[in-house]
């Protein structure tokens, strides 16, 4: 959650392997101390899940710092074919500056090195120095302000959107493909078949589709409730993309119709979703509709890359 500079002494015992379903407690429980500790907000997540979902979508992308024998940290990789971003990343508060999260850093920055990441960032508190500072040590650089954004589910438009947990299993396999070559206008090799597979075997939510002759024109992960990303009465739209080009701000308005009227249909209060200002396009959009920032966060690119977060590119997300 917070380090600083390791000490040999400090690091002699700890030793980084993979997270195992074992340890997924106490993992979720440092992840909630961490960040209840930092904010000072008790119950900051509440019911929402962000260890459980995210290893059962990747066991193998998730680390676990380990000394004397007893789980001190951890870290979740999430890729997204030739995307990666990371975190939660915590330590256990009493074991703060002594090197941990440098460790679980090291691991994960040889992990998107194996893995081929072209793309590879975070999400972090843009007013801690230390964060920044420990995340500067590996190659990542602030670029733009990320605010997390809500708003009251309401009744309004209801666009006609395939559900992909509703389709076929042969279709499923051409939906895969469609959104595969639709997140690729985005950035190259960008692939949301993980996200979009955790949610139809965890019942996490629904991806929505928006077809047209011509192709795929937009698709939204949702989680819904809690127990996922979302929590109790909340739709967390964890990405979402209208394809670019002529039409774009229309086909994204679309979107973003489907997601509150699934949010509505399926009795959630809040409407959440994450959007980079480097994509002005997209926050303007969603200013507009009347969503408001609570959390602000920062996003930080390896090696400064901007990726996907530039004008005309109508993505959301937010890499918590």
């Amino acid at each position: 959650m917070t380090d600083t500079r390791p000490t040999t002494t400090e690091q002699a015992d700890l030793a980084v392997r993979d997270l195992r379903e074992s340890d997924l407690p106490a993992a979720d429980s440092i992840v909630r101390s961490a960040f209840d500790t930092f904010t000072g907000v008790r119950g900051l997540f509440g019911d929402k899940d962000y260890v459980r979902t995210r290893w059962r979508a990747d066991p193998g992308a998730a680390l676990a710092a380990e000394r004397d024998g007893e789980l001190v940290g951890s870290n979740l990789v999430t890729c997204w074919g030739s995307v990666g971003f990371f975190g939660p990343l915590s330590v256990r508060p009493e074991l703060w500056d002594q090197g941990v999260a440098s460790r679980l850093m090291e691991a994960t920055v040889d992990m998107f090195e194996r893995r081929g990441t072209a793309h590879a960032g975070l999400f972090t508190f843009a007013h801690s120095p230390k964060h920044l500072g420990l995340y500067q040590k590996f190659g990542f650089w602030p670029r733009f302000l990320t605010p997390v954004m809500a708003k009251a589910a309401a009744p309004g438009p209801s666009p006609r959107a395939l559900r992909y947990t509703e389709l076929p299993a042969a279709e499923r396999e051409r939906a895969l493909d469609a959104c595969r070559e639709l997140t690729a206008t985005a950035y190259e090799g960008l692939d949301l078949e993980r996200e979009i597979r955790a949610v139809e075997g965890q019942a996490l939510g629904e991806v929505l589709l928006l077809d047209a002759p011509s192709g795929l024109t937009g698709m939204a992960v949702c989680h819904l409730g809690p127990g996922t990303e979302a929590g109790t009465n909340g739709c967390y739209i964890k990405f979402g993309l209208a394809r670019p080009g002529p039409g774009a701000e229309a086909r994204f308005e679309t979107l973003l119709d489907a997601c509150e009227a699934l949010a509505v249909e399926r009795g959630a209060a809040h409407v959440e979703l994450g959007v980079n200002a480097g994509r002005p396009e997209s926050y303007a959009a969603v200013a507009a509709r009347g969503y408001r920032a609570g959390l602000i966060g920062v996003s930080m690119h390896r090696a400064n890359d901007e990726g996907y977060s530039r004008p005309g590119t109508w993505v959301i997300d937010d890499w918590r």
